[in-house]
Parts: structure tokens; C-alpha cells; sequence
């Protein structure tokens, strides 16, 4: 039994510790007060992204015949005109198909003269009844027959002329040469679909950026909207673009919806290439030279002391809250701004030289999420020092000292 009461009083003795050194905390915490000052600054609002950078115009460049590559004149990173011959194929068989065709139409050409003088001849027979009708008609159709056989022959003729020339790989555009596929000797064949040589960018001074925007935000990206990114080969550098268009076509990513937005850039320098990531952000609101007070400051928790202060009369303080807004000026402040304003007047609290806690209703624009353009109070100037925290927490003694009871019973019994 001795040993019972000494535990209980050692228990006890621990429990009053915690209680003392949980209301020391508690009366520390209350006088615990940060302060800041109001500051004049810029201010944006953006929305964050990322996207590729790729040329605004490349054209792919392959060949329509199949053969084998007998020599290339350009390489990456090249310039090219319009019109110039990057590569030109074999044209052993297609000069043999050239020569072939032109053989075809003298063979036709001559059956088909041939049998215009017989249907001529036949004709004049035909007038002195020497022949029916049936047997001129006959001579007629071998006649022509051989004309379309003729014409056959000229378009076949045409088509190995054009694929002659079609060996012959020039450039549609004047641009650089961002991509080549082919090696001389290499075999390509044109079939249902034509290969890649190469890829020409038209101009890179010039560049786009594919980015894409989630579709919470989407809503607030507009033709002709600044933006600022970067890249990482570049860190240090700061890029701007304006927002092209914005493609209506939604793609879905791992279960989110996004949307292509195209922002124009200008690549002067050359330092933007092609498949480069882009760091982006749509500027969507900016401020400039506005008085800036951080976040914290507009969610101070008055102690009860601040409020005895600006509303002596208690009662009124915990259940008369048009009461404690009316004294504090709250009241008249919307009234003076008016009902549409009311959802962003807020309260910046600070202690004046006397020691005394003052409390200025302001109204809030523009956020970042840490800092908060404040305007509307003539009070309010730069350097001014504002309260950012109380040290206010909740009063917990009385629930504490019961869950000390608690497991101090808890301890005995065990």
C-alpha cells in the first residue's frame, strides 16, 4: 500500500509539472507577437507550365521513287534555298524506263498510222460498196484502238520523265536542315507512304511552344497574353512569348484534361532549339507599385487583450459581431466602399507608438499566395509595421488537465 501511494504521488506530482509548464507555454504564446512592415512592389498572378519549343514552319522532305541514294550535298545544321538539290538517286533504271517509254510511243505511233491509212483505204471502198458497213466499222475501231494505245504510250513516257526528275531531291523552302535520315548507297522505296530525308525548318529566329494548360486553368489563357519561361540549358536567362491560340482539341494525361496552347517566340539569339522543355508562366494579372503585406498578416487571430482594446465591452465581443464591427469601423468602411467590395475587406492589426493595438480595415486586389496587394485606407503606407502573428493558440488547459487525470488513473490501475 506504501508503495501504491508513493507511484500516486510521484504521478501527481508529474501531472501538476505538465499543467504549469502548458499554461507557462500558453501565456508565453499570447505575448509571442511578429511583426512586419508594408512594403511597395510588383505583383503577378500566373499560371504555371510546361511545354516543348519546336520551329513555327518545317517541311519533311522525302522522295516519290524508289532507288538507291547516289549522293547527298547537305548535312545537318545547313542552310539551304529554295530549289536547291539536297540528293539526288540512281537514275541508271530510271533513264532505262525513260528510254523504254519513248520506244513504246514510236511502236504505237506506227500501228497507229497504219491503221488510219487502212481505214482511209477501206473507207473509199466501202463508198462503191465494195465492202459492208460491218467490215469499215471493224477497220474504225483497230483505228481507234491504236490512238489510245498512243496516248498510253505518251502518258507513259511523261511519268518516267517525271520520276527522271524526281531523282533529282531539291528543297521546297529555304531553311536549315534539322534532320537528315539517309546515307548515300542507302535503298529508299516510295510506296504507300513517302520516307523522310529530311527535315527543313523555314526560320528559327522565330519559334512556338507547345504548352499545355490544365483545364482549371485553361479558362484564364487569352489570345495576346504575355509569358515568361525558361529552359535548362539556359537557367540564368529569362524568355518572354505572347499566347498564339489555344487548340480546342482536349488530350487526356494520366487522368487529367489539358489543352495545347501555342505561344510565339522570338529566338534571335539561336539559343532555343528544337524539342527543348520550356518552364512556363502565363502572366494573368500584374501590379505594379502596389503596397504588398504578406498573407499571414491578413489571417492574424487578435488576442484578448488587442480586442479589450478596440472593443472594451466583452459581452459584446463574443456575441455581437455587427456590435464589434460597427466599433472597429468595419461597418463603415463597406458602407463607404460599397456591398460589392465586401467579400475582400479584410483587417490589418499593429501597435501604434504608445504600445497600443490598432486595427485598420483594408481592401485586398491582387495575390501570389504569400504576398497580397492591400488599398483603400489612406492609413496604410509603406514601412508601416503590421502584426503577422499573435502566438495566439488555442486554450486546451482544462481538456489537458482531464487527459492527465486520465492517464494518471490509467497508470494506478495498471
Amino acid at each position: 500500500m506504501k508503495r501504491i501511494l508513493i507511484i500516486a504521488g510521484i504521478l501527481l506530482i508529474v501531472v501538476v509539472g505538465l499543467v504549469f509548464l502548458r499554461s507557462k507555454n500558453g501565456a508565453d504564446a499570447k505575448t509571442s507577437i511578429e511583426y512586419t512592415e508594408v512594403t511597395r512592389g510588383d505583383l503577378e498572378n500566373v499560371i504555371s507550365s510546361t511545354g516543348t519549343i519546336e520551329p513555327i514552319s518545317t517541311v519533311e522532305i522525302g522522295t516519290q521513287v524508289s532507288g538507291t541514294i547516289d549522293k547527298i550535298f547537305v548535312d545537318f545544321n545547313d542552310m539551304v534555298q529554295k530549289n536547291q538539290v539536297l540528293a539526288v538517286l540512281d537514275t541508271t533504271f530510271l533513264a532505262a524506263s525513260v528510254r523504254d517509254a519513248r520506244a513504246g510511243i514510236v511502236r504505237a505511233q506506227a500501228q497507229y498510222d497504219k491503221s488510219v491509212k487502212e481505214f482511209d483505204r477501206n473507207t473509199e471502198l466501202f463508198k462503191k460498196n465494195y465492202i459492208s458497213e460491218f467490215e469499215l466499222m471493224t477497220y474504225e475501231t483497230t483505228m481507234k484502238t491504236n490512238f489510245a494505245s498512243l496516248q498510253s504510250a505518251q502518258t507513259a513516257l511523261e511519268r518516267a520523265e517525271f520520276n527522271l526528275n524526281y531523282a533529282v531531291i531539291r528543297s521546297p523552302i529555304a531553311g536549315k536542315v534539322i534532320y537528315r535520315s539517309i546515307e548515300e548507297g542507302q535503298t529508299v522505296a516510295a510506296s504507300f507512304s513517302t520516307p523522310t530525308l529530311f527535315l527543313i525548318a523555314e526560320d528559327l529566329s522565330k519559334m512556338e511552344i507547345h504548352a499545355l494548360v490544365d483545364e482549371s486553368d485553361i479558362g484564364q489563357i487569352k489570345e495576346g497574353q504575355q509569358v515568361r519561361f525558361s529552359v535548362e540549358a539556359y537557367y540564368d536567362n529569362i524568355f518572354t512569348g505572347t499566347v498564339r491560340e489555344v487548340w480546342l482539341q482536349p488530350e487526356t494525361i494520366s487522368n487529367v484534361v489539358t489543352y495545347t496552347v501555342i505561344v510565339d517566340a522570338q529566338n534571335n539569339e539561336g539559343l532555343l532549339l528544337p524539342g527543348m522543355t520550356a518552364t512556363i508562366d502565363f502572366i494573368i494579372e500584374k501590379k505594379e507599385n502596389v503596397l504588398l503585406v504578406p498573407n499571414t498578416a491578413l489571417r492574424v487571430q487578435p488576442t484578448d487583450e488587442m480586442l479589450k482594446e478596440i472593443h472594451p465591452n466583452p459581452t459584446n465581443r463574443s456575441n455581437d459581431s455587427t456590435g464589434y464591427e460597427k466599433n472597429t469601423g468595419l461597418a463603415d468602411f463597406e458602407k463607404t466602399r460599397g456591398k460589392n467590395y465586401r467579400d475582400n475587406i479584410t483587417r490589418l492589426w499593429t501597435e501604434d507608438n504608445g504600445g497600443k493595438y490598432k486595427m485598420y480595415p483594408v481592401q485586398t486586389g491582387l495575390t501570389d499566395g504569400k504576398m497580397t496587394e492591400v488599398f483603400g485606407n489612406d492609413q496604410i503606407v509603406e514601412n508601416m509595421k503590421i502584426i503577422t502573428n499573435t502566438g495566439q493558440k488555442v486554450n486546451n488547459n482544462a481538456a489537458d488537465q482531464r487527459m492527465d487525470m486520465r492517464m494518471m488513473g490509467r497508470m494506478l490501475r495498471g
